[in-house]
């Protein structure tokens, strides 16, 4: 699971959303962790943008962090954490966020947590394709088996 959702460059096969991202070249930091900087181009009925964060991905911590660096948002951060657990992956994700204008809070914010649901959908629905339907009889399967609804701020 952490390789999926490292994976941004794939964002637009799969988050209906994101209709195109452009990554720029990753910075080692240290082993196991690193940094890019991704711009996304999002576009929905009633809205096209693209926005700039800055994504950390730490192998060992089993963490994914992004935050804002330009774009709509007043404020941008998200973070992705990876748990094991006895029948797979347990992914706790965090995110929080501000646009600049008071009305596209407005109405993003009165529809967050069906977006949110409808983001983890999509994360969940392209672990099935990569990986497969979790199987007891499948341990490999195991470690790409999320919840069904993590847990959201």
């Amino acid at each position: 699971m952490f390789d999926l959702v490292a994976g941004i460059d794939a964002y637009p096969e799969f988050v209906p959303w994101i209709t195109g991202m452009h990554v720029e070249p990753l910075q080692q930091l240290a082993p196991g962790v690193d940094r890019v900087e991704a711009t996304s181009r999002v576009g929905f009925a009633f809205l096209t943008e693209q926005f700039t964060t800055e994504v950390t991905r730490d192998r060992n911590r089993r963490a994914i962090r992004v935050r804002l660096v330009e774009g709509p948002f007043k404020r941008l951060e998200n973070d992705w954490n990876f748990e094991p657990h006895p029948t797979g992956c347990k992914v706790i994700f965090y995110i929080d966020f501000q646009f600049r204008s008071k009305m596209l809070d407005f109405v993003l914010a009165a529809n967050f947590d069906r977006a949110v649901d409808k983001l983890i959908a999509c994360f969940e629905a392209r672990a099935e394709k990569l990986y497969g339907r979790f199987s007891p009889s499948r341990p490999e399967a195991a470690a790409a088996q999320a919840p069904a609804r993590p847990p959201s701020a």
